[in-house]
């Protein structure tokens, strides 16, 4: 399989031409509608218009330079169109992964894994860099995975980062950015000389044609219908991109973006990209053109595994009572046996003492009443087997353990009332 180049994978919206040697945005048609706007008027004035003023003036061929400055103007203007709509705006490449000297840990978010608590990967979304001195928050794009630079703003259109992003100009289909916003001001501005020059030029016409014919200005439009309407189009255009200069024009004396100009009016923020109304002049118009960051005709390159990045796991905390439940149960009975054991042992003592001390005196005792209590020690292995047993079908360990102590409970109490019971005994035999 042949390697494909940078063009052929590119993740964003655009649109190639000419494999890869031109990048259009994805609404690259709207194109062909300012293309439209700028040519026919033109053609319009220079077959009624300005073909009827070649011999108006004293010298006889000077009347074909209004011609000839409509026709190379307009190839200006088309030029300044196309260096715009057609070159890289200023778009950052994208990461294949995310920057890992960014990444952390945060332990409060975990995830539960094999029994162990894992802290999620968290990403911090901002960070702070400096610029001319000033403290400027940059934001982290997931689309692009990186760390926007200050001015640059994830187009949503062209899907793309891109430097000192000003806006997404659907009349040229492409993002107005760091490497051709300059064209843009240019083109526009153009556009709104070559408006006023059309719009002079048909005005200068209609009173030629009054001059001629000795008639008002409305036998004049009678007769050259074109320079009406040249003239009414030229004066709305007018109010768009003459509009549009003048705006620029603020924005180039202040150093800002129709972004943050929007986006930060309300805020109030210094500027700390003002330089100065002259050096900011001088800034978008005498530097150079910064080199495109993509190389859109070169092959893809392969993609180099990496490791993942390092999971730091958190042991669990001990849990004293954990394991396995049916363990715990049978340590719990285990314990309650003993504690039954010890205090049956004693109470046992306390009467195999008593009987001998007194055996001498007193008459033989009733043994079942003695086998009766030492019968409660044989019935511990019961109450055990039985409680095991029952445990069997009960989830929660601790309820076990609960009835196991109250059967050693009572069984203590019934042990000790038979004690209790010989002692009297005893002591009525004196």
């Amino acid at each position: 399989m042949a390697p494909k180049r940078v063009y052929e994978a590119w993740k964003g919206s655009n649109k190639f031409l000419f494999r890869g040697r031109l990048i259009f945005g994805p609404d690259a048609r709207s194109l062909l509608v300012t293309l439209l706007l700028i040519i026919v008027p033109v053609i319009v004035f220079c077959v009624f218009v300005a073909r009827h003023l070649r011999h108006e003036f004293s010298s006889y061929n000077a009347g074909y330079a209004i011609f000839v400055v409509a026709v190379l103007f307009n190839i200006y203007v088309l030029i300044l169109l196309f260096l715009t709509s057609s070159r890289d705006p200023g778009i950052i490449p994208r990461n294949l992964h995310p920057p890992e000297e960014e990444f952390r840990y945060d332990s409060s978010v975990s995830v539960d894994i094999g029994g162990r608590q894992t802290p999620s990967l968290q990403f911090p979304r901002t960070k702070e860099v400096m610029v001319n001195g000033h403290s400027v928050r940059v934001k982290y794009c997931d689309t692009c995975m990186l760390y926007r630079p200050p001015r640059c703003s994830h187009c949503s259109i062209c899907n793309n980062c891109v430097e000192r992003f000003d806006h997404h100009c659907p009349w040229v289909g492409q993002c107005i950015g760091l490497r051709n916003y300059r064209y843009f001001f240019l083109f526009v501005s153009s556009a709104t000389i070559l408006c006023i020059y059309v719009f002079s030029i048909s005005a200068f016409y209609i009173k030629v044609l009054m001059d001629r014919y000795h008639g008002t200005v409305w036998e004049a439009m009678k007769e050259s219908p074109a320079s009406v309407i040249l003239m009414a189009y030229c004066f709305i255009s007018l109010w768009f991109v003459g509009g549009l200069t003048g705006f620029h024009l603020y924005l180039i004396g202040t150093n800002q973006t129709t972004y943050e100009n929007f986006r930060y009016r309300a805020d109030n923020r210094i500027n700390v990209y003002n330089r100065g109304c002259l050096n900011n002049f001088l800034e978008v118009f005498c530097t150079k053109v910064k080199p495109s960051r993509n190389n859109f005709r070169a092959f893809v390159q392969e993609e180099v595994p990496r490791p993942p990045p390092p999971v730091i796991s958190r042991e669990p905390e001990p849990d004293l009572g954990g394991g396995d439940p049916r363990s715990k149960v049978e340590d719990d009975l285990d314990i309650g046996e003993d504690l039954l054991k010890i205090s049956q042992r004693r109470n046992i003592e306390e009467i195999d003492e008593d009987i001998r001390s007194r055996g001498s005196i007193g008459p033989p005792h009733n043994t079942s009443e003695v086998d009766s209590v030492l019968g409660s020690d044989r019935r511990a292995p019961t109450i055990r087997s039985e409680a095991r047993h029952s445990s069997e079908g009960r989830s929660e360990s601790w309820e076990i353990a609960s009835e196991v102590l109250s059967n050693s409970n009572v069984t203590e109490s019934r042990s000790y009332a038979a004690s209790k019971e010989v002692r009297q005994k005893l002591g009525g035999s004196f």
